[in-house]
């Protein structure tokens, strides 16, 4: 009789858009996880994306140098001098969105599981999602002998953007879930190690609720994602291992956890 062999789960996080990589990381794994940031809004790096294509690259370039300096007003002042139709300009980013939705579904393997992230628009992203792939958000799956719970979005802040929520809903979220074998969520725990992002020299937003979920539910692994280049991928809390799945554009990889028979 042949052993049986584990099943091999994958999870990316912020996908922005790289389906280039997928077909490839598809046919290594039973299961693919994608924790949030499907479409390409803005990338910091190149400065395209959705915001260049609405408002123009020099605009949305100082609005987001004002973001990184923490004016936040001044970002909003910005782009709003540049938009004489606020109604026309709103209407072709939900359109640019639905179309980078359904690319990125169209690239995604039936066996995939979905969450949103921040930069997400969570009602279109449910719309433009085919039946063969799940969404799953405050909810668990089952996959092999192992339960995978998600907890979709990013905490509230100054930007608020449609994926984001007040910290009392995300944490009611991680309360109803109960306990899990694998907490994925495209929040990182607001932990340094795990919210400073090195190449842009700033922290990013964290759960204090995930890491009181881990505390009380030990899980195997919380996996999430959210800061491109923390200072660390990978670390502990009590016997709990967490796991930043990384930046997926910059290398078109995942974590895999093979999950016994």
């Amino acid at each position: 009789m042949l052993p049986c062999l584990p099943m091999r789960v994958t999870a990316i996080s912020d996908l922005h858009g790289a389906v280039h990589y997928l077909q490839g990381l598809a046919g290594e794994c039973d299961a693919l996880l994608v924790l949030g940031d499907l479409i390409n809004v803005l990338d910091y790096r190149t400065m395209d994306g959705i915001l260049v294509e609405v408002f123009g690259r020099e605009p949305v370039a100082r609005a987001a140098r004002l973001r990184s300096e923490g004016r936040f007003d001044e970002a909003r002042a910005e782009i709003r001098s540049r938009v004489p139709d606020p109604g026309a300009s709103r209407a072709r980013f939900v359109d640019l969105a639905r179309k980078e939705y359904e690319r990125v579904f169209e690239a995604l393997p039936e066996h995939s599981y979905v969450t949103f992230g921040n930069v997400d628009i969570p009602d279109l992203l449910r719309a433009s999602k085919p039946d063969a792939v799940s969404f799953l958000d405050g909810e668990a799956v089952t996959l092999g002998t192992m339960t995978f719970g998600f907890v979709g979005g990013g905490v509230r802040t100054p930007l608020a953007v449609p994926g984001e929520l007040a910290e009392e809903e995300y944490d009611a979220k991680l309360s109803g879930l109960g306990p899990v074998d694998v907490i994925c969520t495209h929040m990182p725990p607001r932990l340094p190690w795990y919210t400073y992002d090195v190449v842009a020299r700033k922290f990013e937003p964290g759960s204090v609720g995930l890491i009181a979920y881990i505390q009380e539910h030990q899980p195997r692994y919380p996996l999430f994602g959210h800061v491109h280049q923390p200072l660390v991928e990978r670390g502990a809390i009590g016997s709990t291992e967490l796991v930043n799945v990384g930046h997926f554009p910059a290398h078109g990889r995942g974590v895999a956890v093979d999950v016994p028979d």
